[in-house]
């Protein structure tokens, strides 16, 4: 009997492992199966695919997302070819360079050429090529270059006390990426008739000075004059949007050349909690502004003695040649008197997110370093209000003014938008008779609707508040009534100024809690008139700067009276 027994459990324990083993080699092989697929998958990824899996700032700063093809290839025949293309770059190079390097010439020097100028026997390497979305008309390649050469190239510097000083250029350390333009494409070989060439990305850019058989800094300040004049030189001559036209095929290539396609009106409002770089007292900021960094094209505002939350408002207006890749870049600086100023901070705007047409009003972070991307540090923001005009642009931003007119854009179409676009011959003869300049004048209708969630100010968890308007420029003030113990106030009280000089002027409506013998301040917003100037009226809600938290709602309408004053 228990033979039987025996038999019967192990033949149920054999049957069972069985169904065992069977099971765990069919899961064993869809494990296998679906593995296979997601290592398909994931070779069928794009780039962009990987981006919608996880947002890049979930990546490891050593991941890198490219669309570079790698040019050992082109590295391989170029170090072959080298000592031609030296012999052939070297004076092309010098002969398109040394005329920039006049123009920029220090003041001090009388004369400054190229004495020796070969690019060495160590060929860059192409680290990496893209093909850029283009229309049809022709082909944008972009190439990705390192360069550590040794080349020989000495600068002929003769200083205007007579002093003649050969000066070489060392250590040349070059990382960037060069841009090339295919167009037009045409039916003939080699299928298009000309080739750009421009530097499109300028990441690094080192080399030393040295005079031959001397001692650079025996001339004070020759170092750094000459540093800033190769700078601007390359600048000027070969950073993008500036390009050099190679005609390949006979032809008329004037459309390739840079022109200026709009003008940016940016006014610098002000700055706040900047850092503090004075031991005694506070920093004494002011700003540098441009589109490319050309000593002709900075512009520079005043300088607010020993204040961290300096106002500026001050205008500008910068050449803008190609809005699809340039940038506004603003830097804040302290001034240190006879010393080299100290960098507070820097921003940028990319002119491509400004909607042409529109004022912008941005407050921008300050970072140390625009290249490094995880500046997380606090160094205070700035305040810009931007326009960017489109030349050529339809309805009240056509220029009917000629050039020599001193007036911004913004000025030349508030003029055409409040007394009718005149007829172009009869505005010429009136420019050229006598130059005239636009004064808005106006009235600006101020209603303090309410403001919300202010902050504690008083011991029973209150506050009385009130706020207090001023027109910058006039000094001309009003104030609303005062509402007890409300953190939610509410006024709808309307009051007009009647303003001189609109597009130069700003609006500041302050905050204050009301006590019986004093009064004590709890926010801010300033606001420029160029938004209420080109809308007519909005209303809008305006967060509280130096308070904890509170907004402050406000309507503005703005009712134009223009005059013109004649400047000679």
């Amino acid at each position: 009997m228990s033979f039987f027994v025996g038999l019967v459990v192990g033949i149920v324990v054999g049957l069972a492992l069985i169904v065992v083993f069977v099971r765990s080699e069919n899961a064993r092989s869809k494990l296998r199966t679906d593995l296979a697929a997601t290592v398909a998958a994931f070779a069928r990824m794009t780039v962009e695919d990987s981006r919608h899996l996880l947002a890049p700032e979930y990546y490891p700063s050593w991941v890198v997302f490219s669309q570079r093809q790698k040019l050992n290839w082109l590295n391989s025949h170029l170090t072959k070819i080298w000592p031609y293309v030296n012999e052939a770059a070297s004076e092309l190079i010098k002969s398109s360079v040394e005329p920039t390097l006049e123009q920029y010439r220090p003041i001090i020097l009388s004369s400054l050429k190229f004495s020796k100028f070969t690019l060495g026997t160590v060929a860059p390497q192409f680290t990496g090529v893209s093909i850029l979305e283009s229309d049809s008309s022709g082909i944008t390649m972009e190439l990705e270059m390192n360069w550590d050469g040794n080349p020989n190239i000495v600068l002929d510097v003769k200083t205007r006390l007579g002093v003649s000083l050969p000066v070489q250029v060392k250590d040349i350390g070059f990382t960037g990426v060069f841009r090339l333009i295919f167009r037009p494409l045409v039916e003939e070989l080699p299928c298009f008739g000309a080739v750009c060439y421009s530097l499109r990305q300028k990441k690094k850019f080192d080399f030393k000075l040295k005079v031959i058989g001397g001692d650079i800094t025996s001339i004070p300040g020759l170092s750094g004059a000459l540093e800033d004049t190769i700078h601007n030189a390359i600048e000027d001559s070969i950073t993008w949007p500036v390009r050099k036209i190679v005609p390949i095929l006979p032809g008329d290539y004037s459309d390739l050349e840079l022109k200026p396609s709009g003008t940016l009106e940016v006014k610098l409002v002000q700055a706040k909690d900047l850092t503090n770089k004075d031991f005694i007292g506070k920093s004494d900021p002011y700003a540098e502004l441009y589109i490319r960094p050309l000593r002709d094209r900075t512009k520079t505002s005043k300088i607010i003695s020993n204040d961290l939350n300096p106002i500026w408002n001050e205008h500008y207006e910068f050449v803008v040649e190609d809005a699809s890749t340039q940038h506004l870049y603003v830097k804040i600086y302290d001034d240190e008197g006879l010393q080299a100023s100290e960098l507070l901070g820097c921003a940028q705007v990319q002119l491509s997110e400004l909607e042409p047409g529109k004022v912008k009003d941005v407050w921008l972070k300050l970072v140390k370093d625009l290249e490094v991307q995880r500046d997380t540090k606090y160094r205070g923001e700035v305040h810009l209000e931007l326009l960017y005009c489109p030349y050529g642009m339809e309805n009240s931003f056509t220029n009917p003014f000629a050039k020599k007119v001193e007036m911004t854009t913004l000025e030349r179409v508030l003029k055409s938008s409040g007394n009718g676009i005149a007829d172009a011959a009869q505005t010429e003869r009136e420019v050229s008779q006598k130059k005239r300049e636009v004064i808005v004048r106006g009235v600006l209708s101020v209603t303090v609707i309410s403001a919300e969630d202010l902050p504690v100010v008083d011991l029973m968890g209150k506050a009385d508040p009130f706020v207090v308007l001023t027109m910058k420029k006039s000094d001309t003030k009003n104030k609303t009534r005062v509402v007890n113990e409300n953190l939610n106030p509410e006024w709808n009280q309307t009051f007009d100024f009647v303003v001189e000089d609109a597009l130069h002027d700003m609006l500041i409506a302050e905050v204050y809690d009301h006590d019986t013998f004093r009064k004590e301040y709890i926010g801010r917003c300033i606001l420029t008139l160029t938004r209420v100037i080109l809308e007519g009226e909005y209303r809008e809600c305006f967060p509280l700067d130096g308070a904890k938290s509170g907004r402050l709602n406000l309507s503005l309408k703005w009712v134009p009276q223009p005059i013109y004053r004649d400047s000679q």
